[in-house]
């Protein structure tokens, strides 16, 4: 098991936090394995689609990073609730760095 720390808040507003969580796992893959609500992953983590859209808690965004070209092409297609803050769940892989990172998950969009 891991022991990596990360809290998700759904659509709904509820707030899940996992400590178990394993290192190189994507948190797109994380939510879709407990059901976290408005957490698609339509293309299955390719970077084709916007349905693992989350706002990264500004703590931690440095740590995060800025989405490179593709992913940022992927978010303004749902610019109208794209942040500055925003990035795709399928891109950010769970590491030490990001030991409890808290992410929050985008309103739903016409994807």
């Amino acid at each position: 098991m891991g022991n990596l720390k990360v809290t998700m808040t759904d659509v709904n507003g509820e707030t899940k936090t996992f400590d178990d969580v394993e290192e190189g796992i994507s948190l797109m893959e994380l939510a879709k394995q407990h059901g976290v609500a408005g957490i698609m992953g339509d293309c299955g983590g390719g970077c084709a689609c916007a349905t693992c859209h989350v706002y990264v808690n500004e703590d931690w965004f440095e740590k995060v990073g800025e989405p490179d070209d593709i992913e940022f092409a992927m978010l303004d297609m749902v610019a109208d609730v794209m942040k500055d803050n925003s990035r795709l769940g399928c891109q950010i892989k769970m590491s030490p760095d990001l030991d409890g990172i808290e992410v929050t998950v985008a309103p739903a969009s016409s994807y």
